[in-house]
């Protein structure tokens, strides 16, 4: 997710008459529903070792704990946007909140994998009726002169969740506050979310579209319904042994995509307002840039590859692998902060550059864990992590240049959605690669070829991510 998450928000949001007083104590509020989404992403990397062990949990649970959020998230959240449109943005915005916050208790007091990844579900599915009101309510409550300010915040957020992930993951697992072994990692959600309850009700004023969009219900049926026969038997195969009815899921997933398509077509037509609107997809520059998005995205298995390799391969406590993800995190950080201004020099080739740099990144990566380059590693990851924030902030920018002004906010939206979708794919494909590669009894250097391998895979992905971005537009188009 990036500066431009909710972007599907809100071109169109109707300004105050007159200027909210408590814009600024609203916005600190306004921060934490865009913070706690990405903080509760990354948090659970580092304990899923611990999970697994605590819970007895296959590694396909643990695969699903990760792209059950991210597929739930990715289908809804373009509806959670409409919601606030239609209904207000507070409401929908508390509404998330607390929904969270409850689901975050769910996770926390799961005693099953099967509970745990139906609180995901529900952390994932409340996530996207929270998150996208909070650019929208950024751009109704500041006026212009103070927009560039609030919406910096905005996205330094998400390099601070990055890094707060992190770090708090592996804190909080090692140091196993009242006796939790990582059940911390979301019940620390609880006070945060409150806190953000208690400040949306006192100082966040409502807001609402003055032509808010229709909702898509069948879309978003028939695309659960896609992803997840996608997705499930991709993780839970490896396995079953591949039995009958999961191959026949498998086989059914494509013609569940043509019947979503099909749908929105026949939506589009009719006046309706669909969830993919089949036009965009005619226009070939905005067709490489969801490839390309779809495969940044499934750099997602990184996180768990690597957590797993630092645990389980070379028995670092889950502080220590935290600390060992930090030289990425603080790459991401500082190149997310001036991206916006080399888009503004090299245009779309800044996409070019930052794939390059995550090429190189985790090719040393590659090497430093297959002991051709010891030593190396941070500096690999710091590489990684410059591409990563480089390409983060402007995929979307890049690609929505060649999109009609009018269409922006659904295109941003539907560029975020194929993200979510290839976190989901990547842990599921990746992911399945990684367990695959370990056997049933895997030694330590099992666990470094199979993160190599994994790995390898992803960087396979970024290469061909950093080829279609030659395809783009030199400078995105005035519109």
């Amino acid at each position: 997710m990036t500066s431009e998450t909710t972007e599907t928000l809100q071109l169109h949001a109707a300004r105050p008459a007159t200027i909210d007083p408590r814009r600024w104590l609203a916005l600190p509020v306004l921060l934490t529903g865009a913070f706690l989404p990405i903080l509760d992403f990354n948090v659970v990397n580092l304990a899923l070792p611990v999970i697994r062990d605590n819970l007895g949990a296959s590694p396909s649970e643990v695969q699903f704990v990760i792209s059950a959020y991210a597929a739930t998230y990715a289908v809804f959240l373009i509806t959670g946007g409409r919601l606030g449109d239609l209904l207000g943005r507070r409401q929908m915005f508390l509404i998330g909140v607390a929904g969270f916050t409850i689901a975050s208790v769910l996770c926390g007091i799961a005693w099953s994998p099967a509970m745990l990844v139906a609180g995901r579900v529900l952390q994932g599915l409340t996530a996207t009726v929270m998150a996208p009101q909070v650019l929208a309510s950024i751009r109704v409550l500041f006026p212009a002169a103070e927009q560039g300010r609030a919406l910096g915040f905005y996205g330094a957020t998400f390099g601070l969740a990055n890094i707060c992930g992190q770090l708090l993951g592996g804190v909080l697992v090692s140091a196993q506050p009242f006796g939790l072994a990582w059940q911390a990692i979301f019940l620390i959600n609880v006070p945060i979310g409150l806190a953000a309850f208690v400040g949306g009700l006192r100082y966040l004023a409502d807001s609402r579209a003055a032509h808010a969009q229709r909702l898509d219900v069948g879309g978003v049926i028939l695309l659960s319904l896609t992803l997840g026969l996608l997705v499930y038997p991709l993780i839970e195969g490896r396995e079953s042994g591949w039995p009958i009815w999961i191959v026949a899921m498998l086989l059914a997933s494509p013609l569940m995509l043509a019947a979503f398509v099909r749908f929105e077509a026949r939506l589009e037509a009719r006046g309706g307002d669909p969830l993919v609107a089949p036009h965009l997809l005619r226009n070939s520059d905005f067709v490489i840039g969801l490839v390309m998005a779809l495969a940044f995205y499934m750099l997602s298995s990184f996180y768990l590859t690597f957590a797993v390799y630092l645990q389980n391969g070379l028995h670092q406590s889950p502080l220590e692998a935290g600390l060992a993800t930090l030289p990425f995190a603080a790459g991401f950080f500082v190149s997310s902060l001036v991206s916006s201004l080399v888009m503004q020099w090299l245009g779309a080739r800044t996409l070019t550059l930052g794939f390059a740099l995550q090429v190189v990144g985790f090719g040393v990566v590659m090497l430093s864990v297959g002991g051709a380059l010891p030593q190396s590693l941070e500096f690999g990851l710091i590489c990684g992590g410059l591409g990563f924030g480089t390409v983060m902030p402007s995929v979307i920018k890049a690609v929505i240049g060649s999109i009609d002004p009018r269409h922006a906010g659904l295109a941003s939206g539907m560029m975020i959605s194929t993200f979510q979708i290839g976190a989901a794919l990547g842990v599921a494909i990746i992911g399945g690669v990684f367990y695959s590669l370990l056997g049933p009894h895997p030694l330590a250097d099992d666990y470094a070829h199979a993160f190599t391998i994994a790995l390898g895979c992803n960087v396979a992905l970024l290469a061909l991510g950093g080829w279609l971005s030659l395809w783009l537009p030199r400078e995105p188009a005035a519109g």
